[in-house]
């Protein structure tokens, strides 16, 4: 969604760039493109005025007169005033001091209420809460069917007595619920009400009264970040009418400019406390306003994305793993790769996943037409061999590559393609497990290895290249002859004839003990 917003403040940042000292003529050409910028993604005008007021004001002071790169000191002053439009500090739910608590949801039909009140209750018992979803959207058709079929997939009960599509008291079910959660022990009531396809007196009365019935711990205003400026307009009418303590913004995945998320929070005093980013369950997590902003300077969330490993990957599994690298390449197998590779997915969109991680903005349309479905066809391949194969992917031969592809579905280079990705994936991570570095970067100062070491307090001799003749003509046709054996051996990584395969050569047995 701000995909359009960090372009624009990436190129406004780049004139920056390499001033030793910044002039006023400066400050004001990269204000008037962050303006431009923050008008263009839907950001309120009150909201980009004084956005703009506060970093010329900061840019203009001491802080960059005295930085050491003042290119850098103006992306820290917009980082850190993005953070402040956005709400500041992380908003944590309010949870009662006697059981239960009540979340009452509240916002215009489209906004994905019924949907999120599955996300925000699955996101519960990952908490370690039993929730408990109330379905008080009797008008919507099948708005209770809805609820019943999302608190199923998010595992979580549900409190539905009524049929709906205009039958029964939402008042009424909202008191029972709370007497029902008390009888079953559900510690949380997310109360999901009905909306409308705008503001009027009849769905403000009805939330009010849900509200004063059953007097909710948090009120969370749901707001489609996709709809511009008239989420801020829905926002001031529900604040004033009904009153609520947070924000939700859903289908912040969407491709609209994004100006509501960054407008809300400033205009209504209420912050952002949950996002919910694609369709599926686990696609919603609370807010963080400096995470946000990191993303959209394009800085990467890297703490999401630890946070996102930690919840997936076993600490256990992860120390087995190193301490299999630490011991060779071979003991890494592609039956561990599989495992790998299935716990990255478990994680999310390989996409969603890339973009978290600095500097990745400069490849956002490779990462965006990255196909998820190679995931699929990689464990297919790896799934098709035999244990055998698995363990040692040396004996995979031509007539082993054409069985495991006819398996798999897929064409014979794809196997032999994946093979030496493999191979390489597992020689970079054993050397970084055992503290060398990747290829062509210095080791870990420490841990031993690097690409050059000291003897005897001696720097090491750098190991000689083929020298050239001094002799233009025997230079001449010593390239020549290189040339001719360059081409003979061309298209083939292991220096064979064109044409043949080193799967396909059997090594005499005082070669194999090597392998």
């Amino acid at each position: 969604m701000f995909d359009t917003l960090s372009d624009r403040l990436e190129a406004a940042f780049k004139s920056l760039r390499g001033k030793g000292r910044l002039s006023e003529a400066d400050i004001d050409a990269t204000a008037r493109e962050i303006r431009v910028a923050l008008l263009e993604a839907d950001v309120a005008l009150p909201v980009v005025q004084a956005f703009i007021k506060q970093v010329k004001a900061r840019a203009t002071g001491v802080e960059v007169s005295k930085a050491l790169n003042p290119a850098q000191q103006v992306i820290k002053i917009v980082n850190e005033e993005l953070i402040g439009i956005l709400g500041g500090e992380t908003r944590r739910l309010r949870f009662a001091k006697t059981p239960p608590t009540v979340i009452m949801l509240a916002g215009l039909q489209g906004a994905g209420k019924t949907t999120l009140a599955g996300k925000l209750g699955r996101w519960l018992k990952g908490q370690g809460h039993a929730p408990l979803l109330v379905a008080c959207d009797l008008q919507r058709p099948n708005a209770v069917n809805q609820l019943s079929v999302v608190a199923e997939r998010a595992g979580v009960a549900v409190f539905a007595p009524e049929p709906g599509n205009g039958v029964g008291d939402p008042v009424k079910v909202a008191e029972d619920s709370i007497v029902y959660a008390r009888e079953k022990q559900y510690d949380v009531v997310v109360v999901d009400t009905a909306g409308r396809l705008g503001v009027d007196t009849e769905m403000m009365r009805q939330a009010a009264d849900i509200r004063d019935a059953v007097r909710p711990d948090e009120i969370l205003f749901v707001v489609d970040a996709m709809i511009g400026q008239d989420a801020v307009n829905t926002a001031e009418a529900f604040r004033d009418g009904v009153g609520f303590d947070g924000v939700v913004l859903s289908k912040l995945d969407g491709d609209a400019r994004g100006g509501a998320a960054l407008s809300i929070a400033h205009v209504t005093g209420r912050q952002i406390m949950f996002a919910s980013n694609g369709e599926k369950l686990d696609d919603f997590d609370a807010f963080h306003p400096d995470r946000m902003a990191s993303r959209i300077l394009g800085m990467g969330d890297v703490l999401s994305l630890i946070e996102k490993a930690e919840q997936t990957f076993s600490q256990a599994e992860a120390q087995k793993m190193a301490e299999k690298l630490a011991k060779g390449p071979k003991e890494f197998t592609l039956d561990d790769f599989l495992a790998q590779m299935e716990q990255v997915r478990k994680m999310g969109s390989i996409s969603k996943l890339l973009g978290m991680m600095p500097g990745m903005g400069q490849i956002r349309d490779q990462i965006n037409n990255l196909d998820e479905r190679d995931v699929d066809r990689t464990a297919a391949i790896i799934k098709s061999m035999t244990p055998g194969e698995r363990h040692d992917p040396l004996i995979i031969n031509g007539s082993r590559r054409a069985r495991i592809a006819r398996g798999s579905g897929v064409e014979v280079s794809a196997v032999k393609n994946l093979v030496e990705r493999f191979f390489e994936a597992r020689k970079m991570m054993s050397r970084m497990a055992q503290g060398k570095g990747m290829p062509g970067m210095p080791g870990i100062p420490g841990m031993g290895g690097g690409a050059a070491t000291k003897r005897k307090g001696k720097p090491a001799k750098k190991a000689k290249g083929k020298q050239r003749s001094g002799n233009p003509m025997k230079r001449q046709a010593d390239e020549r002859a290189a040339q001719a054996k360059r081409e003979e051996t061309a298209g083939n990584a292991f220096g064979l004839p064109a044409g043949q395969d080193a799967s396909d050569f059997e090594l005499p047995d005082e070669f194999k003990k090597f392998m």
